[in-house]
């Protein structure tokens, strides 16, 4: 990434921080420099791959290639999810793991179910657990980096559970390629390398220096063959025993004791926690959408994910403008389309910020989840965006009221969400699955979990608890809606998605994005290309970047002419020119079968009959 490049994201995070104040005021923290996703790497032209009868879609392909052996053998699409999670935990171990969550939504040729596999917090945690003495919080990093954000890893539980009901392949069979290749070793990817080599923190956990450095302690370069195997040994166990080998018994309790034995910012996780975690299968969030003459069913996670109902609400809301009539101008959104996707964004992201948590914890607007994406309430809403010609940025949108009287929470602040992968299936029977799984940052905690049994590696923990609002009330003393509490899910922007015909119920794409709070608009674009401007799954995965927190818009680096941020900084924006390293998988339903594409931005491939 060229240096300029990281100096404005870093800025441009900072300013999302604090709402207000220069650059230079913004970049000064020597923290700052981590206040992003995971770093942008080489972009990598790919042509989208056309299949037949199933496809599969990864952010490597040593991952997707397994995927693809679970499919030809007559697995189902969980069977593939679960044989491509297992192979991103050892080659993308900065995006995802064992040590992590993750929602899936499935389709079984009848039903959707969104199935909940997000962190928890453990039992001990206390109200201003990411507070420091001070009374303010902490520093992202101060929170991260150890034992105290780590939170109950609840990705094998989902997955255990998926199989169960939709699994068509023994368990253990699904294991085969990650343990063979932790065995036997794996190529280290470009992007891997580039990521451990920048890292400032990975380095100083014993067991995750032991693993990802040589003797010198310099990070192991792209195409060094790496062996893990205490991760086979792990991996073996779950095989034999299930989610079990993981939650409890000898591999829980050295997590436990990973957690609460940092030297410096220890945690409460507990071998209990990980014994009482369970899965949730909750009712998807769906709602209508239509572009003449076609009417869509879109599906995604339910709170605690924001990223259904910001989706929903930002395609909702653009109906109610002229987007419709703005067309792609030389291959790219136009500045006055962009003004609009971005004045929606931010009426979604208020709402958001200010309503949604987990279910279990607080009660949605006037009811349902669904008052927020009605179609009347968005209607309302639209009216706050100005489309006039040269039209000005409203001012910063209040939370709507979607019912008789507004629930009363704390205003949350703006805070930051990070790495992330996304996998997208369908099988030879026509059932789908899109699975976003994460473990936070990049490289989570940085703290990486082994038996001491005097096997080199082992698999990484999440910081999943920093997704919580840090200050659990806001200036005037109200509870925020996504404060830390014992036992609660943090409040997430992963989106994977499912695409119906509304009329024939058929699916028609699988989608979804890693990218933090960004997901939501990675996720929307390539929506929106391909339902809108009629692009294929490829090409509108290699569409432009963009995106708000609410506050400062961004476009992607280098690919927008200055005219676009001129005119909107014109309108009143405040405009930075970032990288946006997106990692989009997408399959599509063809005539003669699926096509599917993987973000050039990333490794990822799509493979299939």
């Amino acid at each position: 990434m060229p240096h300029s490049s990281t100096f404005f994201w870093q800025c441009a995070w900072g300013l999302v921080l604090a709402t207000s104040g220069t650059c230079a005021a913004t970049a000064q923290s020597t923290e700052s420099v981590l206040l992003q996703p995971e770093i942008a790497t080489p972009y990598a032209t790919k042509p989208g791959w056309a299949t037949h009868t199933y496809a599969v879609a990864a952010a490597n392909p040593l991952a997707t290639e397994a995927g693809h052996q679970m499919l030809s053998a007559g697995g189902s699409a969980v069977d593939a999810a679960i044989a491509v999670q297992m192979v991103l935990a050892l080659v993308e171990p900065q995006s995802s793991g064992l040590g992590g969550g993750a929602f899936l939504i499935h389709f079984d040729g009848k039903q959707v179910q969104a199935f909940d596999g997000r962190e928890t917090a453990p039992a001990g945690v206390v109200a201003d657990e990411l507070m420091g003495k001070n009374g303010l919080p902490l520093g992202r990093m101060q929170a991260i980096v150890g034992g105290r954000a780590v939170g109950v890893p609840g990705t094998l539980r989902m997955l255990e559970l998926a199989h169960r009901q939709h699994g068509r392949l023994l368990w253990a069979a699904l294991f085969a390629p990650a343990i063979r290749l932790a065995q036997q070793g794996f190529a280290i990817s470009p992007r891997m390398a580039s990521l451990v080599a920048a890292d400032r923190h990975l380095r100083k956990d014993p067991v995750a220096a032991a693993y990802f450095y040589d003797a010198d302690g310099k990070p192991w370069p792209a195409g060094h063959v790496l062996r893990n195997p205490e991760l086979a040994e792990v991996l073996q166990a779950i095989a034999k025993q299930g989610a079990d080998a993981l939650m409890r018994g000898e591999v829980a309790q050295a997590i436990a004791s990973k957690v609460q034995s940092h030297a410096s910012n220890p945690g409460k996780m507990t071998a209990q926690d990980l014994a009482d975690y369970r899965a949730v299968v909750r009712e998807p969030l769906c709602f209508d959408y239509a572009v003449a003459p076609r009417n869509y069913r879109i599906c995604g996670m339910p709170p605690p994910s924001s990223g259904t109902l910001a989706i929903g609400q930002i395609l909702g809301l653009l109906n109610n403008t002229t987007a419709a009539n703005l067309n792609l101008q030389s291959g790219l959104p136009s500045a006055d389309w962009l003004h609009l996707y971005t004045e929606a964004s931010r009426l979604a992201f208020s709402d958001r910020d200010y309503y949604v948590a987990d279910p279990d914890f607080v009660q949605p607007p006037a009811g349902s989840w669904q008052s927020l994406l009605q179609p009347g309430y968005l209607a309302q809403r639209a009216h706050l965006i100005n489309a006039t010609p040269k039209s000005p940025r409203m001012a910063d949108p209040e939370p709507g009221t979607p019912g008789p009287v507004r629930v009363q929470f704390g205003r949350a602040a703006t805070q930051i969400e990070s790495g992330t992968s996304h996998i997208s299936a369908i099988d030879a029977q026509g059932h789908g699955v899109a699975m976003t799984t994460t473990i936070e940052d990049a490289f989570g905690a940085r703290q990486m979990v082994n038996r001491g049994n005097g096997l080199v590696g082992g698999f990484l923990l999440n910081n999943e608890l920093s997704d919580f609002n840090f200050a659990p009330t806001d200036a005037a003393g109200l509870p925020v809606a996504n404060r830390i509490e014992p036992g609660k899910r943090p409040r997430s922007s992963m989106s994977p998605t499912l695409v119906f015909d509304k009329d024939t119920g058929q699916l028609l794409i699988s989608a979804g994005s890693p990218g933090g709070a960004v997901i939501i608009h990675y996720t929307a674009k390539t929506l929106y290309g391909m339902l809108n401007w009629g692009l294929n799954a490829q090409e509108a995965i290699n569409l432009a970047n963009f995106g708000t927190l609410g506050g400062p818009a961004f476009l992607e680096a280098g690919r927008f002419a200055p005219a676009t941020a001129q005119a909107l900084r014109k309108r009143g924006h405040t405009v930075y020119e970032v990288e946006l390293p997106s990692g989009i998988q997408a399959i599509e339903r063809t005539p003669s079968g699926f096509f599917g594409g993987a973000d050039p931005r990333r490794e990822g491939i799509v493979l299939g009959d």
